[in-house]
């Protein structure tokens, strides 16, 4: 029943995001100016994403995510429990692909129909895509604070450097940012 009238995953990877226009001096190197709407963005394709970006996102994010099939149910009973007793790391039982699920495709509902939605959604997802694909969209999707959407925006907004040139600490504060997200998001420097 909570799958009918679901998008069909298969879009996903199709569907149009919003990207920073870029307008660059005439030698084509240097961004003088971005534009973009509510979303800053820049797709990136997972390869030009540093292996301490990645792995620093997984571990702030989701431990297990190549060992999943997009939901935790270990996840889910942790938070759950959690919250119940207020004991515990508290957190979410989400997975990277509920994440992106949320994010890309559903909204931030709280209801538990909103949530079965998702896990049938994040099921059907790790069906179609592989790992380092998911991974992909989600670094290219998930919000960063402020305007900045994905990883190389959130490079160039904290950073004032691409994203292929982030040290370990970088991206470990980037990770940290997508994990608590209001409560830690410095005020992005614009480039």
């Amino acid at each position: 029943w909570y799958s009918r009238g679901l998008p069909d995953p298969n879009r996903l990877i199709d569907r149009t995001v919003a990207q920073t226009t870029k307008l660059y001096d005439r030698t084509g190197e240097r961004v003088l100016y971005e534009i973009h709407g509510a979303e800053k963005r820049s797709v990136v394709p997972l390869d030009t994403i540093p292996a301490a970006v990645r792995q620093a996102t997984l571990v702030a994010e989701d431990r297990s995510f190549y060992g999943h099939g997009g939901i935790s149910v270990r996840g889910i009973i942790r938070a759950s429990l959690s919250h119940l007793t207020g004991i515990g790391r508290g957190g979410g039982g989400s997975t990277l692909t509920q994440q992106l699920v949320k994010n890309a495709i559903l909204t931030n509902e709280q209801r538990i129909s909103r949530k079965l939605r998702e896990w049938v959604l994040a099921w059907r997802i790790e069906q179609q895509f592989s790992k380092d694909e998911i991974l992909q969209m989600y670094l290219n999707e998930i919000p960063y604070g402020g305007t900045s959407y994905g990883i190389q925006s959130a490079a160039r907004s904290y950073f004032g450097k691409d994203v292929g040139q982030l040290t370990l600490a970088e991206s470990a504060s980037l990770a940290a940012i997508t994990n608590a997200r209001p409560k830690i998001a410095p005020y992005p420097f614009t480039t």
